[in-house]
């Protein structure tokens, strides 16, 4: 029995814990932290990562936005809109240019002038002679004579006559005879007077005078050339005078711009010769109609030539001077849109835009003149869409300072 308590192994104490049976395992409490690191990483990676993906999707959506909406340039209008010189091609030409001819036929026997001489109102020019006329006057006279000495023969005997008719010494048909024969005399002196007076007036063109003070522009004839009286004929025209003291300018006017050309307007005019230089015109009369083929209205501008500086026929250049409408502003030409509906530009108003109805006045090439419809302080867009419409937001390009053209 002893033997066999023997290899009974003695047991454990019955208070012991089963913990301090066995030790607890090294490094456990580290991995529990690093787990829970771990977690709270993915966490705020999770937290970040959504957070950052709603900011991205809202900066996108504000993107999108944003590109949604048209950006445009503006300009403001400019007040004033500048007077505009309307310049039109003209010619000078003499206020009064007249070719001289004889009226009487013969041989010329002097000359006095020449071409580019000055001449005064009745200073001679020249002297024909004529010696078939001198002798019609000689011979009218004669005549005349002849016909006043048959008129006094005649007047005695009707005096005598009536005398005698009343002594009964001739009959009443004698005395009505002679104071008929008497008329008839009387008759042919008058006759015979105005046939010298005519001669006389005739001859007297012998001497050609100039018919007003200007200059001589051509001389046609010489000493001993056949003069044949009137125009028509072969060589009749002795000299060509022109008046320059004041010369005429026709010029053709466009017909928009008929209203704005007045007479008494002072146009100033220019010379290709005189690149310095201008001469003050006047604007004296226009013809009043509009020419169908070229639509145009002829005007007369008379410029002052005493100075003598122009010279008939010269090319030259028309400044009438065209003035802005009141009110009225300029904007440039690219902000037109041209609609069925007329003219309109596009103004942006609290960030939409409104298609104004606008009135053009002048073109200044690239700017135009806006009558009505626009004011100052309007904000026109530049270069607008063919498709923009009223209503639309936009937004202003704040890069390119308002204004600026």
């Amino acid at each position: 029995m002893l033997e066999k308590a023997d290899n009974v192994k003695p047991s454990a104490p019955a208070h012991a814990a089963p913990d301090q049976q066995r030790p607890p395992k090294r490094g456990s409490g580290g991995k529990i932290l690093l787990l829970l690191v771990a977690v709270a990483a993915l966490t705020a990676g999770i937290y970040y990562g959504i957070r950052a993906r709603t900011s991205a999707e809202a900066a996108l959506s504000q993107e999108t936005v944003q590109s949604a909406t048209p950006v445009v340039d503006v300009v403001l209008p400019k007040d004033n809109a500048p007077n505009q010189a309307l310049v039109l091609p003209g010619q000078t030409t003499s206020f009064t240019d007249t070719p001289i001819y004889s009226r009487a036929n013969g041989y010329l026997k002097k000359w006095y002038v020449d071409i580019g001489a000055q001449v005064k109102k009745g200073e001679l020019l020249a002297e024909v002679e004529t010696p078939e006329l001198d002798d019609q006057l000689r011979q009218a006279r004669a005549d005349l004579v002849t016909a006043q000495a048959n008129s006094k023969l005649a007047s005695i005997t009707a005096h005598r006559t009536e005398d005698l008719l009343k002594s009964q010494s001739v009959s009443t048909q004698e005395r009505d005879n002679a104071a008929g024969a008497f008329a008839a005399d009387q008759a042919i002196v008058s006759s015979r007077e105005a046939d010298v007076a005519r001669l006389e007036e005739l001859q007297s063109y012998e001497k050609i005078y100039a018919p007003f003070d200007g200059v001589i522009t051509a001389r046609n004839t010489d000493i001993g050339d056949l003069i044949t009286a009137g125009a028509g004929t072969r060589n009749s025209e002795l000299f060509r005078e022109q008046a320059t003291n004041v010369l005429r300018i026709y010029v053709a006017v466009p017909e928009v711009y008929t209203p704005q050309v007045h007479v008494g307007e002072k146009p100033e005019i220019t010379l290709d010769e005189y690149p310095n230089q201008t001469f003050p015109g006047t604007l004296v009369r226009t013809d009043k109609a509009i020419n169908q083929q070229s639509r145009t209205l002829l005007v007369e501008v008379d410029v002052d030539n005493s100075q003598g500086k122009l010279l008939p026929g010269a090319y030259t250049f028309v400044h009438f001077a065209l003035h802005a409408h009141p009110g009225s502003v300029t904007v440039p030409s690219n902000t037109l849109l041209f609609r069925s509906e007329g003219l309109r530009v596009g103004v942006v108003r609290d960030g939409k835009v409104q298609l104004v109805p606008v009135k053009i006045g002048r073109d200044y090439g690239d700017r135009v003149e806006v009558i009505s419809g626009l004011n100052s302080t309007d904000q026109v867009i530049v270069n607008p869409s063919d498709s923009l419409i009223s209503g639309v937001t936009v937004k202003v390009n704040t890069n390119k300072p308002a204004g600026a053209s």
